[in-house]
């Protein structure tokens, strides 16, 4: 089995978290430090550590949904001190962690699990997944406007993939939209309504994959049922 997904099985991080973990030189087997990504590792024979932690990966899957506050960040600790999604979660003794970001002044739905392969393939941008947000911003959205968000606008030198979009109401000088992405860059819905001329004063993920935020009230969580569990393994 690959390092990274082992860590991940782990519940420790998903495989993206578990290569910086691996580079850092957090992570050991059988005593020796390895920072070489691709590395492999005998599940059933080999001792696996991270930061010192005997690890192994977990037979008993947990998916939790969250509807994220703001002021808390999308991590399972903060070197600064500041709340993490982990302090709205009740999971026992089980290990989980967050499936992708959702940026410190943002709330809505965070998936955490752990389940390496779904953190993996609902993270992945090549496979499209779709992720729908609920947007604010300052001053009207235009059907021009709307076009390029739906088109694609450059990002870092990159144009994003095509998104829907759509205006909900204008009221008081404030617009709503809707969004649905299928990337996961770094603050992208933020950015490209900026990239528009837009200023964002509220962002809410309210659908991942299909699974939806629903009514769970700000700040709290609740377990998937197996319904959703089996719809997100399926996509």
């Amino acid at each position: 089995m690959r390092l990274n997904k082992y860590i991940a099985d782990s519940g420790v991080a998903s495989r993206r978290g578990a290569d910086r973990m691996i580079e850092e030189g957090r992570v050991k087997i059988n005593g020796r430090k390895v920072t070489e990504l691709g590395t492999d590792v005998n599940e059933n024979n080999d001792t696996v550590t991270v930061d010192g932690v005997k690890i192994k990966p977990v037979s008993r899957r947990v998916y939790i949904m969250l509807n994220k506050p703001k002021g808390c960040i999308t991590a399972v600790k903060d070197d600064r001190g500041r709340k993490t999604v982990m302090d709205y979660v009740e999971c026992g003794d089980k290990r989980v962690f967050p499936v992708g970001r959702l940026d410190y002044d943002s709330e809505g739905l965070v998936l955490l699990t752990n389940d390496g392969d779904l953190s993996y393939k609902l993270t992945n941008s090549a496979l499209n997944i779709p992720k729908k947000y609920i947007v604010k911003t300052e001053g009207e959205i235009t059907e021009s406007m709307l076009k390029e968000l739906e088109n694609g606008v450059l990002l870092d030198d990159k144009p994003t993939k095509p998104a829907k979009a759509r205006v909900l109401d204008f009221e008081n000088g404030i617009s709503r939209a809707e969004i649905t992405i299928t990337e996961g860059r770094n603050r992208q819905v933020r950015r490209m309504f900026e990239a528009v001329g837009l200023n964002v004063i509220f962002l809410k993920r309210v659908e991942l994959g299909g699974l939806r935020l629903g009514g769970l009230a700000r700040g709290k969580s609740r377990y998937l049922t197996q319904k959703e569990i089996t719809a997100l393994k399926e996509l």
